[in-house]
């Protein structure tokens, strides 16, 4: 398929022609490993594949916890890596700050301990790096380039905050190119703000959650359009919400130029049979994910905890649990999680409840006189 008649397609058109001939019953659904078109159709993995290795941007949606659709990008960027070698993956997970470690990595200058620190992942991107590293690791043997795509927590809160009227206060060595959002679709905000209702934030919480999620989009965006060009595929890996729709970050890039862009997302087994909502995502590869069919559990760190002084204090440890794994103790003084300062067993308790699978939580601990850094490890979901 030419370049130029590839860019042509639109996405239903694109679906069409990349759609297999039915062989199947009506009544059987798509098989783990399939790949299916953005309305739900089989589509051949080498077509599918060709089609997007000509596209200027490529989205792949995650869930953060999920081993599986870290594995199923991993094997996307091969494929796309053999049919377009100028290839450049884009990571929602660390900002600008941490470009240099990136480089230096994919040069092969730094070890994994080395780059964790360099990059200060566990500052920026609390969930375990093991789900990510096999991805690390395939671009630092082929030499793919990888690009930060995000902008630190504090300045996303900042903007939020300030609005862009502050923009001008931001050191210029932290603008990173980024302009004001593109105004958003009234259903993103509404997406936005519903995911968030349950929570029972205020009105202005709600409007600075959603403002913070634009400079997130846009700060992605631009950053892959920056990288994007004629003789690279630029592939970005972000969580699926940021990409649904063909809001987010694609409405973002449509505004910066982007024009010829696609998305795809994992889609569960369990759903396969039933059509996806109209322009979810321009192509999907069905996950079986029937090991994690139910609510995930709520994660425990395996403590009993009381108030103390100045933080909070662990009466007991469980047997087995994460706490003991990170080394926590009976009559430790817990003084901070995740940086934030512990003045009541409700706070603890409160951010764990919020926690992700997968996730690294670092912890400050007094014990007998002394400060020491503990980090307890999450299970990720598989």
């Amino acid at each position: 398929m030419s370049r130029r008649l590839a860019t042509s397609l639109s996405g239903l058109a694109l679906a069409a022609a990349l759609a297999l001939p039915s062989t199947a019953g009506a009544d059987e659904c798509p098989a783990p490993g399939q790949w299916l078109a953005g309305d739900g159709s089989p589509v051949a993995a080498d077509r599918l594949l060709r089609a997007m290795a000509d596209r200027e941007v490529l989205l792949l949606g995650e869930r953060h916890d999920r081993a599986d659709h870290h594995r199923w990008q991993l094997h996307t960027l091969a494929g796309l890596h053999a049919l377009r070698p100028e290839l450049v993956i884009g990571l929602e997970m660390l900002p600008r700050e941490a470009q240099p470690a990136l480089d230096a990595w994919v040069a092969g200058e730094l070890s994994e301990a080395e780059f964790l620190a360099a990059s200060d992942w566990y500052a920026h991107w609390r969930l375990d790096p093991d789900l990510y590293l096999p991805i690390l690791h395939f671009a630092r043997l082929h030499g793919v380039p990888l690009k930060a795509l995000n902008v630190t927590a504090e300045l996303r809160r900042r903007l939020a905050s300030e609005g862009w009227e502050g923009w001008e206060a931001v050191p210029t060595t932290e603008h990173y190119g980024i302009t004001p959002p593109a105004t958003p679709a009234p259903a993103y905000r509404e997406t936005l703000a519903e995911s968030f209702a349950e929570h029972d934030l205020e009105p202005a919480a709600i409007d600075r959650f959603v403002a913070a999620q634009l400079v997130w989009d846009r700060a992605m965006a631009s950053a892959l359009a920056e990288a994007a060009g004629e003789e690279a595929l630029v592939v970005g890996l972000m969580g699926w919400r940021h990409l649904a729709h063909g809001q987010g970050v694609p409405h973002q890039l449509a505004d910066l130029g982007i024009e010829d862009q696609r998305a795809l997302m994992p889609r569960p087994a369990t759903e396969a049979c039933t059509p996806p909502a109209a322009g979810l995502a321009d192509g999907f590869f069905v996950i079986d994910e029937t090991a994690d069919t139910g609510a995930p559990a709520a994660p425990r760190l395996g403590v009993l905890i009381g108030p103390g002084e100045d933080g909070v204090t662990i009466e007991s440890v469980e047997t087995g649990s994460v706490a003991e794994a990170a080394g926590l103790r009976e009559g430790d003084l817990l003084l901070s999680a995740a940086g934030r300062p512990l003045a009541s067993p409700g706070e603890l308790s409160a951010l764990i409840h919020d926690l992700l699978p997968g996730t690294l939580l670092p912890l400050e601990v007094r014990r007998d006189d002394a400060t020491r850094e503990l980090l307890a490890r999450f299970p990720p979901s598989r």
